[in-house]
Protein backbone atom coordinates (compact mmCIF):
# COMPACT_ATOMS: atom_id res chain seq x y z
CA UNK A 1 0.00 0.00 0.00
CA UNK A 2 1.03 3.75 -1.02
CA UNK A 3 0.53 5.37 2.19
CA UNK A 4 0.75 9.41 1.62
CA UNK A 5 1.90 11.82 4.60
CA UNK A 6 1.21 15.54 3.63
CA UNK A 7 2.19 18.83 5.46
CA UNK A 8 -0.59 19.57 8.14
CA UNK A 9 -1.86 23.75 6.97
CA UNK A 10 -3.96 24.17 10.35
CA UNK A 11 -2.76 27.64 11.37
CA UNK A 12 -0.16 26.91 14.12
CA UNK A 13 -0.16 23.28 13.64
CA UNK A 14 3.69 21.24 13.34
CA UNK A 15 3.00 17.94 13.91
CA UNK A 16 3.19 15.28 11.42
CA UNK A 17 1.21 12.13 10.66
CA UNK A 18 4.15 9.95 10.15
CA UNK A 19 7.50 9.92 11.57
CA UNK A 20 10.47 8.63 10.01
CA UNK A 21 10.90 5.56 11.92
CA UNK A 22 7.13 4.92 11.42
CA UNK A 23 7.91 5.04 7.67
CA UNK A 24 10.70 2.99 8.42
CA UNK A 25 8.18 0.22 9.63
CA UNK A 26 6.10 0.36 7.09
CA UNK A 27 8.31 -0.14 4.31
CA UNK A 28 10.04 -3.28 6.10
CA UNK A 29 6.79 -4.73 5.80
CA UNK A 30 6.66 -4.14 1.93
CA UNK A 31 4.88 -0.60 1.57
CA UNK A 32 5.36 2.65 0.19
CA UNK A 33 5.76 5.80 1.97
CA UNK A 34 5.02 9.24 0.35
CA UNK A 35 6.09 12.17 2.64
CA UNK A 36 5.71 15.92 1.30
CA UNK A 37 8.55 17.98 1.24
CA UNK A 38 8.90 19.72 4.50
CA UNK A 39 6.03 18.05 6.43
CA UNK A 40 8.33 17.06 9.60
CA UNK A 41 10.52 20.28 10.13
CA UNK A 42 7.63 21.52 12.72
CA UNK A 43 8.63 18.21 14.19
CA UNK A 44 12.44 17.66 14.08
CA UNK A 45 12.55 15.82 11.13
CA UNK A 46 14.09 16.56 7.82
CA UNK A 47 13.53 14.93 3.70
CA UNK A 48 16.31 13.31 4.26
CA UNK A 49 15.60 11.63 7.67
CA UNK A 50 12.56 10.11 6.05
CA UNK A 51 14.73 9.53 2.55
CA UNK A 52 17.26 7.43 4.66
CA UNK A 53 14.48 4.85 5.71
CA UNK A 54 13.52 4.75 2.29
CA UNK A 55 10.30 7.06 1.99
CA UNK A 56 10.07 9.02 -0.92
CA UNK A 57 9.22 13.15 -0.58
CA UNK A 58 6.59 14.70 -3.00
CA UNK A 59 6.91 18.28 -3.97
CA UNK A 60 3.54 19.51 -3.25
CA UNK A 61 0.21 18.29 -0.61
CA UNK A 62 -1.25 17.27 -4.25
CA UNK A 63 0.89 14.98 -5.15
CA UNK A 64 0.24 13.38 -1.97
CA UNK A 65 -3.48 13.32 -2.05
CA UNK A 66 -3.51 11.72 -5.48
CA UNK A 67 -1.25 9.13 -5.34
CA UNK A 68 -1.71 7.65 -2.20
CA UNK A 69 -4.28 4.96 -1.38
CA UNK A 70 -4.07 5.82 2.56
CA UNK A 71 -3.64 9.40 4.22
CA UNK A 72 -2.07 9.78 7.50
CA UNK A 73 -2.53 12.62 9.41
CA UNK A 74 -2.38 14.72 12.66
CA UNK A 75 -5.24 17.26 12.33
CA UNK A 76 -8.85 16.87 10.73
CA UNK A 77 -8.61 17.96 6.81
CA UNK A 78 -8.80 21.51 6.30
CA UNK A 79 -11.37 22.69 3.37
CA UNK A 80 -8.76 22.62 0.49
CA UNK A 81 -7.72 19.16 1.51
CA UNK A 82 -10.89 17.59 1.59
CA UNK A 83 -11.43 18.73 -2.24
CA UNK A 84 -8.84 16.34 -2.43
CA UNK A 85 -10.18 13.55 -1.12
CA UNK A 86 -11.76 10.70 -3.28
CA UNK A 87 -13.90 7.54 -3.35
CA UNK A 88 -11.68 5.05 -2.63
CA UNK A 89 -9.17 6.65 -0.33
CA UNK A 90 -8.55 5.89 3.19
CA UNK A 91 -7.89 8.87 5.66
CA UNK A 92 -6.18 7.86 8.92
CA UNK A 93 -6.82 11.13 11.21
CA UNK A 94 -8.17 13.29 14.17
CA UNK A 95 -12.04 14.40 12.93
CA UNK A 96 -13.67 15.78 15.74
CA UNK A 97 -16.73 15.46 13.36
CA UNK A 98 -19.58 16.50 15.65
CA UNK A 99 -19.35 19.97 15.91
CA UNK A 100 -18.30 20.75 12.31
CA UNK A 101 -20.99 19.77 9.68
CA UNK A 102 -18.87 21.44 7.20
CA UNK A 103 -16.21 19.13 7.65
CA UNK A 104 -18.87 16.15 8.13
CA UNK A 105 -20.54 16.74 4.71
CA UNK A 106 -17.51 17.51 2.31
CA UNK A 107 -16.40 14.31 3.83
CA UNK A 108 -19.45 12.20 2.73
CA UNK A 109 -19.54 14.09 -0.55
CA UNK A 110 -15.88 12.99 -1.07
CA UNK A 111 -16.93 9.51 -0.53
CA UNK A 112 -13.51 8.75 1.50
CA UNK A 113 -13.45 6.04 3.98
CA UNK A 114 -12.57 8.19 7.22
CA UNK A 115 -11.42 6.44 10.73
CA UNK A 116 -10.94 9.40 12.99
CA UNK A 117 -8.16 8.63 15.77
CA UNK A 118 -10.06 10.17 18.85
CA UNK A 119 -12.80 7.19 18.97
CA UNK A 120 -10.68 4.14 18.05
CA UNK A 121 -10.91 2.04 21.52
CA UNK A 122 -8.89 -0.42 23.55
CA UNK A 123 -10.28 -3.18 25.67
CA UNK A 124 -10.29 -1.18 28.95
CA UNK A 125 -12.80 1.10 27.20
CA UNK A 126 -10.48 3.51 26.84
CA UNK A 127 -8.93 5.92 23.67
CA UNK A 128 -5.74 5.28 23.36
CA UNK A 129 -5.46 7.29 20.21
CA UNK A 130 -6.49 10.44 21.82
CA UNK A 131 -4.95 9.58 25.09
CA UNK A 132 -1.46 10.43 24.35
CA UNK A 133 -2.76 14.06 22.89
CA UNK A 134 -4.87 14.44 25.96
CA UNK A 135 -2.08 14.02 28.41
CA UNK A 136 0.07 16.49 26.28
CA UNK A 137 -3.01 18.36 26.57
CA UNK A 138 -3.97 18.30 29.75
CA UNK A 139 -0.32 19.14 31.54
CA UNK A 140 -0.20 22.19 28.88
CA UNK A 141 -3.70 23.19 30.49
CA UNK A 142 -2.18 24.57 33.76
CA UNK A 143 0.64 25.82 31.62
CA UNK A 144 -1.08 28.26 29.28
CA UNK A 145 -3.65 29.15 32.00
CA UNK A 146 -0.81 30.19 33.84
CA UNK A 147 0.55 32.69 31.40
CA UNK A 148 -2.93 33.54 30.67
CA UNK A 149 -3.47 34.96 34.23
CA UNK A 150 -0.17 37.41 33.66
CA UNK A 151 -1.68 40.91 34.33
CA UNK A 152 -0.14 42.01 31.13
CA UNK A 153 -1.90 39.43 29.06
CA UNK A 154 -5.80 40.19 30.73
CA UNK A 155 -5.33 38.08 33.49
CA UNK A 156 -5.89 39.17 37.20
CA UNK A 157 -2.29 38.85 37.96
CA UNK A 158 -1.79 35.89 40.27
CA UNK A 159 1.16 33.83 40.54
CA UNK A 160 -0.24 29.94 39.84
CA UNK A 161 1.98 28.90 43.46
CA UNK A 162 1.68 31.88 44.97
CA UNK A 163 4.48 32.84 47.48
CA UNK A 164 5.69 32.47 50.95
CA UNK A 165 2.98 34.25 52.89
CA UNK A 166 0.69 34.54 49.92
CA UNK A 167 -2.16 31.83 48.74
CA UNK A 168 -1.76 30.08 45.88
CA UNK A 169 -4.30 30.10 42.80
CA UNK A 170 -7.22 28.24 43.00
CA UNK A 171 -7.50 26.24 39.93
CA UNK A 172 -11.03 23.99 39.42
CA UNK A 173 -10.79 20.92 36.68
CA UNK A 174 -13.62 19.65 35.03
CA UNK A 175 -13.13 15.89 34.43
CA UNK A 176 -10.82 13.99 35.78
CA UNK A 177 -10.51 11.16 32.98
CA UNK A 178 -6.87 11.53 31.59
CA UNK A 179 -7.02 15.31 30.34
CA UNK A 180 -7.82 16.22 33.68
CA UNK A 181 -5.41 13.99 35.57
CA UNK A 182 -2.70 15.16 33.53
CA UNK A 183 -3.91 18.70 33.72
CA UNK A 184 -4.11 18.23 38.18
CA UNK A 185 -0.80 16.55 38.36
CA UNK A 186 1.02 19.67 36.68
CA UNK A 187 -1.25 22.45 38.44
CA UNK A 188 -0.33 20.26 41.78
CA UNK A 189 2.95 20.46 40.59
CA UNK A 190 3.17 24.23 40.12
CA UNK A 191 2.23 24.42 43.69
CA UNK A 192 -1.78 25.42 43.18
CA UNK A 193 -4.63 24.75 45.44
CA UNK A 194 -6.25 22.32 43.01
CA UNK A 195 -10.00 21.14 42.76
CA UNK A 196 -11.01 17.95 40.29
CA UNK A 197 -14.97 17.69 39.63
CA UNK A 198 -15.72 14.26 37.77
CA UNK A 199 -19.24 11.83 38.13
CA UNK A 200 -17.47 9.11 38.64
CA UNK A 201 -16.72 7.97 42.27
CA UNK A 202 -14.34 5.15 41.26
CA UNK A 203 -12.29 7.90 39.24
CA UNK A 204 -12.73 10.32 42.08
CA UNK A 205 -10.95 7.28 44.32
CA UNK A 206 -8.39 7.09 42.17
CA UNK A 207 -7.46 10.64 42.32
CA UNK A 208 -7.67 10.43 46.17
CA UNK A 209 -4.72 8.07 46.12
CA UNK A 210 -2.38 8.83 43.69
CA UNK A 211 -2.28 12.28 44.96
CA UNK A 212 -2.24 11.47 48.65
CA UNK A 213 -3.98 14.67 49.81
CA UNK A 214 -2.69 17.24 46.89
CA UNK A 215 -5.78 17.80 45.62
CA UNK A 216 -9.59 18.18 46.45
CA UNK A 217 -11.96 15.68 44.70
CA UNK A 218 -15.86 16.61 44.16
CA UNK A 219 -18.97 14.96 43.13
CA UNK A 220 -19.40 17.02 39.49
CA UNK A 221 -22.82 18.37 39.95
CA UNK A 222 -23.96 22.09 38.53
CA UNK A 223 -24.49 23.20 41.91
CA UNK A 224 -21.05 22.32 43.03
CA UNK A 225 -19.76 24.25 40.19
CA UNK A 226 -21.75 26.86 40.76
CA UNK A 227 -20.49 27.11 44.12
CA UNK A 228 -16.41 26.81 43.08
CA UNK A 229 -16.44 29.99 40.36
CA UNK A 230 -16.04 32.78 43.17
CA UNK A 231 -13.09 31.60 44.14
CA UNK A 232 -11.67 29.80 41.04
CA UNK A 233 -8.59 31.77 39.12
CA UNK A 234 -8.39 28.78 36.64
CA UNK A 235 -10.92 26.40 35.28
CA UNK A 236 -9.85 24.26 32.89
CA UNK A 237 -12.72 22.46 31.10
CA UNK A 238 -11.78 18.77 30.46
CA UNK A 239 -14.66 16.48 29.50
CA UNK A 240 -15.01 13.90 26.84
CA UNK A 241 -18.53 12.32 25.47
CA UNK A 242 -16.47 10.22 22.76
CA UNK A 243 -17.28 11.19 19.12
CA UNK A 244 -19.91 13.62 20.43
CA UNK A 245 -20.34 17.45 20.95
CA UNK A 246 -19.02 18.34 24.63
CA UNK A 247 -22.02 19.57 27.07
CA UNK A 248 -21.63 23.12 27.78
CA UNK A 249 -20.82 23.18 31.63
CA UNK A 250 -20.08 26.99 32.23
CA UNK A 251 -22.95 29.29 31.04
CA UNK A 252 -22.55 32.93 29.71
CA UNK A 253 -24.19 33.78 33.00
CA UNK A 254 -22.16 31.99 35.29
CA UNK A 255 -18.55 34.43 34.20
CA UNK A 256 -20.44 36.60 36.26
CA UNK A 257 -19.63 34.49 39.32
CA UNK A 258 -16.08 34.64 38.74
CA UNK A 259 -13.21 37.16 39.11
CA UNK A 260 -12.61 39.00 36.74
CA UNK A 261 -9.23 38.59 35.04
CA UNK A 262 -10.22 34.47 35.91
CA UNK A 263 -9.10 32.27 33.45
CA UNK A 264 -11.09 29.29 31.61
CA UNK A 265 -8.82 27.12 29.83
CA UNK A 266 -10.63 24.48 27.21
CA UNK A 267 -9.31 21.50 26.50
CA UNK A 268 -12.55 20.24 25.06
CA UNK A 269 -12.52 22.67 22.67
CA UNK A 270 -12.12 20.28 19.63
CA UNK A 271 -15.29 18.46 20.33
CA UNK A 272 -17.13 22.10 20.53
CA UNK A 273 -16.05 23.25 23.80
CA UNK A 274 -17.94 22.49 27.42
CA UNK A 275 -17.91 26.75 28.63
CA UNK A 276 -20.92 28.33 26.34
CA UNK A 277 -18.53 31.02 25.71
CA UNK A 278 -15.60 29.05 24.33
CA UNK A 279 -14.67 29.40 20.48
CA UNK A 280 -11.69 27.93 18.98
CA UNK A 281 -8.54 30.41 18.74
CA UNK A 282 -5.00 29.57 17.32
CA UNK A 283 -1.58 29.46 19.32
CA UNK A 284 -1.00 32.46 16.96
CA UNK A 285 -4.06 34.24 19.00
CA UNK A 286 -5.13 31.94 21.70
CA UNK A 287 -6.62 33.97 23.82
CA UNK A 288 -9.92 36.48 24.48
CA UNK A 289 -12.04 38.36 27.13
CA UNK A 290 -15.88 38.10 27.62
CA UNK A 291 -17.43 39.76 30.53
CA UNK A 292 -13.58 40.32 31.67
CA UNK A 293 -13.07 36.45 32.36
CA UNK A 294 -10.04 35.39 29.74
CA UNK A 295 -10.65 32.27 27.54
CA UNK A 296 -7.96 30.01 25.91
CA UNK A 297 -9.61 27.97 23.94
CA UNK A 298 -6.96 26.74 21.05
CA UNK A 299 -7.59 23.55 19.02
CA UNK A 300 -4.72 22.09 19.11
CA UNK A 301 -3.41 22.73 22.43
CA UNK A 302 -0.56 19.61 21.30
CA UNK A 303 0.81 21.65 18.49
CA UNK A 304 2.80 23.64 20.58
CA UNK A 305 5.16 20.89 21.45
CA UNK A 306 5.30 18.96 18.36
CA UNK A 307 8.28 16.90 18.62
CA UNK A 308 7.12 15.58 21.64
CA UNK A 309 3.46 15.25 20.35
CA UNK A 310 4.22 13.62 17.15
CA UNK A 311 6.61 10.78 18.86
CA UNK A 312 4.02 9.84 21.45
CA UNK A 313 1.06 10.40 18.46
CA UNK A 314 3.38 7.88 16.21
CA UNK A 315 3.49 5.57 18.84
CA UNK A 316 0.05 5.16 19.60
CA UNK A 317 -0.79 5.15 15.46
CA UNK A 318 2.05 2.67 13.96
CA UNK A 319 0.20 -1.00 15.05
CA UNK A 320 -2.85 0.27 13.09
CA UNK A 321 -1.53 2.22 10.37
CA UNK A 322 0.38 -0.86 9.79
CA UNK A 323 -3.00 -3.25 10.70
CA UNK A 324 -4.78 -1.42 7.54
CA UNK A 325 -1.53 -1.24 5.05
CA UNK A 326 -1.40 -5.07 5.77
CA UNK A 327 -4.85 -6.27 5.81
CA UNK A 328 -6.28 -3.39 3.87
CA UNK A 329 -9.27 -1.57 6.24
CA UNK A 330 -12.13 -3.46 5.57
CA UNK A 331 -10.42 -6.51 6.62
CA UNK A 332 -8.54 -4.57 9.54
CA UNK A 333 -11.96 -2.76 10.89
CA UNK A 334 -13.41 -6.73 10.84
CA UNK A 335 -10.61 -8.54 12.85
CA UNK A 336 -10.75 -5.48 15.10
CA UNK A 337 -13.64 -4.27 16.94
CA UNK A 338 -11.67 -1.14 18.39
CA UNK A 339 -10.45 0.11 15.36
CA UNK A 340 -13.75 -0.63 13.72
CA UNK A 341 -15.17 1.76 16.18
CA UNK A 342 -13.62 4.84 14.85
CA UNK A 343 -14.96 4.53 11.31
CA UNK A 344 -16.80 7.87 10.40
CA UNK A 345 -17.92 7.96 6.57
CA UNK A 346 -17.82 5.17 4.01
CA UNK A 347 -18.81 5.84 0.10
CA UNK A 348 -21.46 9.00 1.46
CA UNK A 349 -22.56 7.03 4.56
CA UNK A 350 -22.06 8.18 8.42
CA UNK A 351 -20.92 5.39 10.09
CA UNK A 352 -20.83 7.17 13.57
CA UNK A 353 -24.09 7.23 15.06
CA UNK A 354 -22.96 9.65 17.77
CA UNK A 355 -21.85 12.00 15.19
CA UNK A 356 -25.32 11.57 13.34
CA UNK A 357 -27.18 12.65 16.56
CA UNK A 358 -24.94 15.65 16.86
CA UNK A 359 -25.45 17.21 13.17
CA UNK A 360 -29.03 15.65 12.61
CA UNK A 361 -27.70 13.64 10.36
CA UNK A 362 -28.45 9.74 9.23
CA UNK A 363 -25.75 7.64 10.28
CA UNK A 364 -25.47 3.68 10.27
CA UNK A 365 -23.01 1.57 11.88
CA UNK A 366 -19.61 0.96 10.85
CA UNK A 367 -20.49 -2.72 10.61
CA UNK A 368 -23.41 -2.27 7.89
CA UNK A 369 -20.41 -1.13 5.79
CA UNK A 370 -17.83 -3.51 6.13
CA UNK A 371 -19.18 -6.82 5.50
Amino acid sequence: MLIGCPTEIKPQEFRVGLTPAAASEAIHRGHKALIQSGAGLGAGFTDDDYLAVGAEIAPDAKTVFDRAEMIVKVKEPQAPERAMLRRGQLLFTYLHLAPDPDQTRDLLDSGVTAIAYEVVTDARGGLPLLAPMSEVAGRLAPQAGAWALQKANGGEGVLLGGVPGVRPANVVIIGGGVVGTAAARVAAGMGANVTVLDRSVPRLSYLDDIFMGRLTTQYATAAATAELLPQADMVIGAVLIPGAAAPKLISRAQLGLMKPGAVLVDVAIDQGGCFETSRPTTHQDPIYDVDGIIHYCVANMPGAVPRTSTQALGNATLPFVLALADKGWRQALHDDVHLRAGLSTHEGKLTSPPVGAALNIPAVKPEAVIS
